[in-house]
């Protein structure tokens, strides 16, 4: 709630965006991505000159993934564009982002409250002048205008302490001419995060120890939320102290370390392992940890899970069979659960955590293919690699990856944007510099954002792109089979892209020796970004995409 303010002298008034920035950075915002443009000048001029990093992308929508990947490795993130045709544009980087619990702090430009005097028709303006703020009211958690000096400073806070409560995007729009007033007040606002219940939270707690007791066969099925909310030693405690094996959904991919020995691997209902599908599903007890029961997540609904088995506890709810407790932190709820500790009787039925590939040996002479170059690639993973999966093959086939200790996953699983791969590696190595960046892409999926590799050059980051070429929209060949030429796109030499960009180094691969020995050199190589050009059969596809090509053609087709 606000504190009471006091007046202040202009020695220690700051003007909104001064006190924006300052804020930003007390949320350990270093970087902030976007595009200048003339309502936001005045406020990118004070950001070029203020401790906070600002990276010019190429597009809008292109700064908004890169914000996004940069929020779910660092924790939160900021993203910087101007009125209408800069915040409309990052439109649907904010809706994956509102999908996705990534907290990304969204700051626009806007027309002067003095130039909005008998409603005039100013450049960029779509029908009114709150129609921005009203699409975006729609796509975040929390919104503000800091059209009013008396309440600017406190406007900031609640909005940003909702973006770290809720882990999902916010929305901050200034008209140009506040950006340097300087309000009357100083700033003393705080937003604490209201407690548990604690009455509900021990009703919830002891409930949900003594199924979990009393369980044959229980399972803890893990989230993207106990990444969000950095819950990871809190899951593995449980986990360990009740010796109860663990799954992961899509969207929660590396949210544990996978070699893990209690870890069994991804469930993904009938297009997972069968092996794990029918454990998790055999369970009498599934403790839903920080997991959204999306259709992706769950197979596209060929998951068998019942409700009454079923221990659910989000950010947002908890459930427990067909009991809901009100008001109970998620992180309150796991951390409750081990300090009152699981003693459980009965044997462990034996879980699937055993499961090893067969060695990889190398087919030098073969054509390449999706699954042996997965197998190739989890040859080079390590406890510093970032991963970043684009939708289609490049997401499927990559959960048959290896994390190892919390080797970063991170891809749209859920709302499945195209072309979110390339950008969301500009974020992701800014966030961490010192991390292997490796960005897998369809051609389909590159041909939409991946210039933004011209970004990447420029700020020289070694990061890793292998794009997939198939000649097209491979999952949608699945979805509606036959010959569409709408499925097909222009073929590029992607391999000699750093040519054009000034920067970096491209392979052309058509075999397992050429991936093996492009893969080697970029890796070794940290000079700048590299691009791995592999050619794949039309029809070559992953397990996992081949199984829900047959469930998704139920759906998508009208007969």
């Amino acid at each position: 709630m606000p504190t009471n303010a006091s007046p202040a002298t202009d020695a220690d008034r700051p003007s909104i965006g001064e006190y924006l920035l300052q804020r930003l950075q007390d949320y350990g915002i270093a970087d902030c991505f976007g595009i200048p443009g003339d309502y936001i000048l005045s406020f990118y001029t004070m950001l070029e000159a203020s401790p906070i990093n600002a990276i010019g992308c190429t597009r809008e929508d292109c700064a908004g993934f890169a914000a996004d990947a940069y929020a779910r490795v660092s924790g939160m993130s900021a993203l910087c564009v101007t009125y209408c045709v800069g915040g409309l544009s990052v439109c649907n980087s904010i809706a994956g982002a509102y999908a996705e619990k990534s907290p990304v702090v969204m700051i626009t430009g806007s027309p002067g409250l003095r130039e909005r005097i008998h409603n005039p028709l100013l450049h960029h303006m779509v029908r009114n002048f709150r129609t921005q703020y009203d699409v975006f009211e729609k796509l975040t958690v929390a919104g503000t205008e800091l059209d009013d000096p008396e309440t600017a400073f406190r406007e900031i806070d609640r909005v940003l302490a909702a973006c770290q409560r809720f882990k999902r995007p916010v929305y901050i729009e200034i008209p140009r001419d506040m950006v340097h007033v300087r309000p009357e007040v100083r700033p003393l606002y705080s937003s604490p995060i209201p407690p548990s219940d604690p009455r509900a939270l021990d009703e919830a707690v002891e409930e949900a120890a003594q199924r979990i007791e009393k369980a044959r066969q229980p399972v803890l099925l893990l989230g993207v939320e106990i990444h969000r909310f950095g819950l990871q030693d809190l899951a593995i405690k449980l986990a360990e102290q009740a010796k109860i094996p663990i799954a992961a959904t899509m969207l929660g991919k590396g949210v544990v370390e996978e070699t893990h020995p209690l870890y069994m691997g991804l469930y993904e209902g009938g297009i997972g392992r069968p092996e794990i599908t029918q454990y998790v599903e055999a369970s009498d007890c599934v403790v839903m940890l920080g997991t959204f029961m999306t259709d992706i997540n769950l197979g596209i609904y060929t998951a068998e899970l019942d409700i009454g088995d079923c221990i659910y506890a989000t950010s947002e709810q908890l459930r427990i069979r067909h009991h809901h407790y009100r008001d109970v932190k998620l992180e309150d709820f796991i951390k409750r659960l081990v300090e009152r500790g699981i003693k459980r009787q009965k044997p462990q039925p034996p879980a699937p955590t055993e499961w090893k590939p067969e060695p990889f040996k190398l087919q030098p002479q073969d054509p390449i293919s999706i699954m042996r170059l997965m197998r190739r690639i989890d040859e080079q993973l390590d406890d510093g690699t970032i991963v970043i999966a684009d939708v289609g093959d490049s997401l499927f086939a990559s959960t048959e990856l290896t994390t190892h200790n919390r080797t970063e996953f991170i891809a749209p699983a859920y709302y499945t944007s195209m072309g979110f791969a390339v950008p969301a590696a500009l974020g992701a190595q800014t966030a961490r510099p010192n991390a292997r960046v490796l960005a897998i892409v369809g051609d389909g999926a590159f041909q939409m954002t991946g210039m933004e590799l011209s970004t990447i050059v420029r700020r020289k980051q070694p990061v890793i792109v292998i794009v997939l070429n198939n000649g097209g929209y491979g999952t949608e060949r699945l979805l509606h089979p036959g010959e569409f030429e709408f499925n097909d796109v222009h073929g590029w030499q992607y391999e000699r892209l750093p040519e054009v960009l000034n920067g970096g180094t491209g392979y052309l691969v058509r075999t397992e020796g050429e991936f093996d020995a492009a893969l080697t050199a970029a890796w070794n190589d940290r000079s700048g970004p590299s691009i791995l050009h592999v050619i794949l059969d039309e029809h070559d596809k992953s397990r996992a995409l081949a199984k829900l090509a047959e469930m998704m053609q139920k759906t998508v087709v009208q007969q």
